[in-house]
């Protein structure tokens, strides 16, 4: 007696097919043809990362243990320079008011942010597009032209700023040489610059949210401000921490605004470390502890970004 296995029934013309499964046939997506092809799309951007990213912080830190000026032969000092970073006055001073800038830019260049968001949100808000557009324009200008152009507004003799405030009867002075109103003038002009940009991310975050969660809360007679508190800003978590995160890094990396507006004065009040990096490589040719500075602000960065992943991750899990 034979047995026949049962045979599948004949496909018809143009029945349906399953798609084929992402990536390819299994046996194509493991073939020699298709690795070559990946290693190929990868090639360049690994060669990229690594002549301008990788090299040049290995370079760095092996610089960070030395003596170099660039120019001559190289001493090895250990950890000399990473023991001056935390001991010289000026460097102290230059952490402080970068410390300084951080606090006073990222509260107020997120809740800006926020608030606009919420407005030009609103669908009933008319030119709402022409609004966006207006807020966002200057994150897209240099922020050395931008820095210019403030410098010349806020200039006690020549700047419109001025001007307009002495008709009001208000004496602004040379805020930009006032050892008390400079940091807050140049903290002003990155959140009037920056602002925008994180509005926009907000925008994305908010327009993410379900309409019927508001609908819902309306019905049950949730006010405004309820709604915002049970909702808006819970389901927001994720963007607020990348917007807090963003903003927190583009503090402690300010330079190239504050160097043209004031250079660092007046009495270094207005000094950061990446000043502080920048004047110790490339005027003192100090390279060494340019190198070892760069890595304390890098780690100081990563462990603030790091705290503050943590904490909205903890709180987007308590949340669910």
């Amino acid at each position: 007696m034979t047995t026949h296995a049962p045979s599948a029934p004949p496909r018809r013309r143009g029945a349906y097919r399953p798609p084929a499964p992402l990536g390819g046939r299994g046996p194509l997506r493991h073939s020699p043809r298709h690795r070559l092809t990946v290693v190929a799309f990868l090639t360049p951007a690994i060669v990229i990362l690594t002549v301008f990213v990788a090299w040049p912080m290995v370079s760095a830190l092996r610089l960070s243990f030395t003596d170099a000026s660039g120019f001559g032969r190289e001493k090895f000092v250990g950890l000399e320079n990473y023991a001056r970073v935390f001991t010289d006055p000026d460097i102290l001073s230059a952490m402080g008011n970068t410390a300084l800038y951080a606090v006073l830019f990222t509260p107020i260049a997120i809740a800006l942010a926020l608030a606009f968001a919420l407005l030009l949100n609103n669908p009933l808000l008319p030119l709402r597009g022409l609004f966006r557009t207006a807020l966002f324009t200057p994150f897209i200008v240099s922020l050395a032209v931008a820095a210019f152009a403030w410098s010349y507004l806020l200039d006690p003799q020549i700047g419109l700023l001025n001007y307009w405030l002495r008709g009001l009867g208000i004496q602004l002075g040379n805020v930009l040489q006032d050892p008390t109103l400079a940091m807050p003038a140049v903290v002003l002009v990155a959140v009037w610059k920056s602002f925008g940009f994180y509005m926009v991310i907000f925008l994305a975050g908010l327009q993410d949210i379900p309409t019927s969660l508001y609908e819902a809360a309306r019905v049950d007679g949730a006010s405004a401000g309820q709604r915002f508190r049970s909702i808006t800003f819970p389901m927001l978590g994720n963007t607020m921490g990348f917007v807090v995160i963003v903003a927190l890094i583009a503090a402690l990396q300010a330079f190239d605004q504050i160097y043209v507006m004031t250079g660092g004065g007046p009495y270094g009040t207005t000094q950061t470390i990446v000043m502080e990096i920048y004047q110790s490589g490339f005027r003192k040719l100090e390279l060494g502890f340019a190198s070892a500075l760069s890595y304390v602000l890098l780690l100081i960065t990563l462990v603030l970004s790091l705290t503050q992943f943590l904490f909205f991750s903890r709180r987007e899990k308590d949340a669910a």
